[in-house]
């Protein structure tokens, strides 16, 4: 089989400004989550992972980093690993060396970066096969054909799970679960609950770099569907929600003020928010609970030493369906 070919699903490209409007029309105004991440946002997010107070990348890494091992042992080698996400960072190779696939699957929308990560993985590892696939990974997809009969694990890292509403994040894994099918694995990052005051940190840094991030929003709509977004009138606010179990991110107007976005006026009084972000944290019986009722039951709840996060080894249950063979 070949070493490198790209696969193109051909999934339906969202209308940002269309998406825009309609979270602005909402009476909660909101924006979705996935405009961070142009450019400057994913570069701005790297520098956010490298803050001492935010610990998630850091402290998911070593989980992976001490259990290597055992993660092999449990899933096996020589499969065909399916990461959610365009994967080409220190955890996914720390998987890729771990579990030695035959087959490495990024899954992504998002088709530019998807290429360029693949590449990345396919310079580093001349005995694996890569095979990148353009597809909307928050449903089912299939598999290409050169990896559709090996083993599967599917990895998906950095906690992004939790900016899954709890409905979203059961379809999800139910999705998961039909494409890895039955006795598939699945290697999940998930941010533990923990103390308010460790979660302020991470979400305001002293520096302002989340800041910086969370306008950077802005920016890129203004850029993307043509608004004038005043980036200095709006401030950061990041809040824990405990009754939901959330950290939810706003930006907050600092004035009376209109914006044009697509053409179409939009009004924010002062004080009023502007939803960007939740981020769920859970207990570990909590998410267990929902993985078990998604279709995995939970082998190993892998911890660092202060409980900060978790990796969950989950496996499909026999009633999974398989999915893209």
């Amino acid at each position: 089989m070949p070493r490198y070919e790209f696969f193109d699903l051909k999934p339906a490209i969202p209308d940002m400004a269309a998406e825009v409007l309609h979270g602005l029309s909402l009476p909660a105004k909101s924006i979705p989550p996935k405009y961070f991440y142009d450019a400057e946002g994913s570069r701005l997010f790297d520098v956010i992972t490298d803050l001492p107070s935010y610990y998630l990348t850091r402290v998911e890494t070593g989980i992976l980093r001490d259990n290597r091992a055992l993660i092999a042992r449990r899933v096996g080698t020589g499969g065909c690993l399916v990461e959610y996400g365009s994967g080409s960072s220190v955890k996914s190779r720390l998987v890729i060396e771990a579990c030695e696939p035959a087959a490495y699957v990024p899954v992504d929308i998002s088709r530019d970066h998807l290429e360029q990560s693949a590449w990345a993985i396919f310079d580093g590892y001349p005995q694996l096969a890569v095979y990148p696939t353009c597809a909307d990974y928050t449903t089912p997809f299939e598999l290409p054909a050169p990896a559709s009969a090996l083993p599967r694990l599917a990895f998906f890292p950095g906690s992004s799970i939790g900016n899954f509403e709890p409905g979203a994040a059961s379809r999800f894994l139910r999705g998961v679960a039909q494409v890895v099918g039955s006795g598939g694995w699945l290697v999940l990052g998930v941010d533990a609950k923990k103390d308010r005051a460790v979660l302020d940190r991470a979400y305001t840094d002293a520096g302002g770099i989340t800041e910086q991030f969370n306008k950077n929003l802005l920016a890129n709509i203004n850029n993307a569907v043509g608004a004038d977004f005043d980036l200095g009138g709006f401030h950061h606010q990041a809040v824990y929600n405990e009754g939901a179990g959330r950290i939810e991110m706003y930006l907050v107007s600092e004035r009376d003020q209109r914006v044009r976005v697509a053409g179409t006026e939009v009004a924010f009084a002062e004080g009023e928010r502007l939803h960007t972000e939740n981020s769920y944290k859970f207990a570990p019986d909590e998410f267990v609970a929902i993985a078990e009722q998604s279709g995995f039951e939970c082998v190993d709840i892998l911890l660092d030493d202060r409980a900060y996060f978790m990796v969950l080894l989950l496996r499909a249950h026999s009633s999974s369906r398989t999915g893209g063979s």
